[in-house]
């Protein structure tokens, strides 16, 4: 499943429902904490392909049918642009740069590959088990993500 996102910070939204759509039939109800992972990966990866390169790119969900236990649910986001992303350390008043920081902690694995002339981003997220999640840790000792509390505003 997959679908074209153009550059525009409004189609992050539209990213958002689109992956909740397909969570319906999937076997993973909306209100699963998988589903409201899942569904805040789409958004900052999206985030990052619209914001950080300034061209259309390309959402796929991967997820287990309903009869699957214990499966992985992939998500990927490719975009145009060849510059790898690289997790910043941002201070506490930043109003953006921890999304990398974010997926990291909360997908149980994650990365990138180049993809023609772009890149793919990628991150998994294992159904039947919740796996220890590594914090980023910035220069100076400081860090990025400390466990999985965040704020909604």
């Amino acid at each position: 499943m997959q679908l074209e996102v153009r550059p525009d910070p409004a189609e992050v939204g539209r990213a958002r429902r689109w992956a909740r759509s397909r969570l319906a039939g999937s076997g993973i109800e909306g209100d699963e904490s998988l589903a409201e992972t899942l569904i805040l990966l789409v958004s900052e990866l999206v985030t990052n392909a619209v914001v950080h390169t300034g061209r259309p790119a390309v959402l796929r969900l991967s997820l287990p049918g309903a009869a699957v236990g214990s499966a992985t649910v992939r998500l990927e986001v490719a975009d145009a642009s060849s510059r790898a992303p690289v997790p910043r350390c941002v201070d506490g008043d930043a109003t953006g740069g921890r999304g990398l920081a974010l997926v990291d902690g909360l997908a149980d694995r994650w990365g990138w590959s180049p993809d023609g002339a772009g890149k793919r981003i990628w991150c998994e997220l294992d159904r039947a088990e919740e796996a220890s999640h590594a914090s980023v840790v910035c220069p100076g000792g400081a860090a990025a993500y400390e466990g999985l509390a965040f704020e909604v505003v």
